[in-house]
């Protein structure tokens, strides 16, 4: 797929324009977003990325149309399993609701830049190394694994940039408004709201180690990457205030996405094989036997597994309150959702130091 670099540039500055809008409706009215309002935006962004796949699909062909189509579902998915630990963020450092918009725009922000240099990287190895879509196979093999044992480790926990940010900024004991700095007693410093802003878009960068390569796996276009992942981030902030209380009904998310990074996994290994050029390997000659999945299979597999444990999610909250249970029931019943760690991560948050000025402020008003 040859890109253009003008098509490069025109892509880079719809999406700056998108943002900067997004910003200013934002900056200029701090709310809690409506349902209405929620719904509207997503729809709004799923018919983007809708009408984006059309274009490839009459530019460039229905195989990369395919590509994107599968690679933007993948990265969605993920998104909306990053909203829990989002939730976790932000009730850990007591974000005022009518702030959260803010936060979530400048986290999902910082998290476009660095994915960017992230994809960049990425594909660079992609074109010059078939051996990296062994180690891409392997590590989604075994997140894939972690997430079916319920073995998470992405749940929050404030990483080294957070903790060297605080040491290097004096960090106010309340917010001001939603100002990321304020000036007490002559003296500059920030405020909890630019702490969580970067807990949100590290947070991010971390989720990408899984995303990145899985998207990989789908395609190797470096555009079809980056677009991909513009979209699946773009909705993210009203996906947030859209689902809410709704993430806690997707008790077998886990395991649907486990699935299907175990299956792109799997793809990147026979991928590898097929192209193999490791001497180690067949005597450095691709492995016949070893075939490449078809793009369609590939979006085929992944909606269905994701539909499949949609479904089977709903059904089970609706029998367990049924049954005179609720959904926090529910959820504690399967170990691999994120909500069944998440009264733990907010404890050990709050009874440490560097939680504790945030969460006084959230008792105090």
């Amino acid at each position: 797929m040859n890109v253009p670099v003008w098509v490069w540039v025109a892509t880079l500055v719809a999406v700056a324009v998108l943002l900067t809008v997004d910003l200013i409706i934002v900056g200029r009215r701090p709310h809690e977003p409506s349902p209405k309002e929620s719904s509207l935006w997503v729809v709004f962004y799923v018919s983007l990325a809708a009408l984006f796949g059309g274009g490839v699909w009459l530019t460039a062909g229905p195989e990369y149309s395919g590509q994107f189509f599968a690679g933007w579902v993948t990265e969605y998915s993920l998104s909306v399993d990053n909203l829990f630990v989002f939730i976790i963020i932000m009730s850990s450092f007591a974000v005022p609701r009518i702030y959260q918009q803010k936060v979530l725009m400048i986290g999902i922000i910082t998290a476009l830049v660095l994915r960017g240099i992230f994809i960049a990287v990425g594909a660079a190895l992609v074109a010059r190394f078939v051996w990296v879509f062994f180690i891409f196979g392997a590590f989604l093999i075994f997140t894939g694994f972690k997430l079916l044992r319920g073995g998470d480790d992405d749940d929050y926990n404030e990483n080294a940039i957070i903790r060297w940010s605080r040491k290097i900024m004096p960090v106010t004991k309340e917010y001001d408004g939603g100002k990321l700095f304020a000036r007490i007693n002559g003296r500059r410093m920030a405020t909890p709201m630019l702490i969580v802003m970067v807990a949100i878009g590290t947070t991010d960068l971390m989720f990408a180690v899984d995303s990145i390569p899985a998207i990989f796996g789908l395609t190797q276009e470096g555009y079809l990457v980056f677009t991909a992942n513009v979209f699946a981030l773009m909705g993210l902030r009203q996906l947030y205030f859209l689902l809410g209380g709704l993430l806690d009904r997707l008790v077998y998310l886990s395991y649907g996405l486990a699935a299907v990074l175990g299956f792109i996994g799997v793809k990147l290994v026979l991928h590898a094989l097929h192209e193999n050029n490791l001497s180690f390997i067949n005597d450095g000659q691709p492995v016949e036997w070893a075939p490449d999945v078809p793009t369609l299979a590939s979006l085929l597999a992944i909606v269905g597994i994701l539909g499949i444990a949609t479904v089977l999610s709903l059904i089970k909250s609706a029998s367990m309150r049924r049954a005179g249970g609720d959904t926090a029931t529910v959820t504690t019943t399967e170990p691999s959702t994120k909500d069944q760690t998440s009264t733990k991560d907010q404890t050990s948050t709050k009874n440490s130091p560097s939680a504790s000025a945030p969460h006084e402020v959230g008792r105090k008003r």
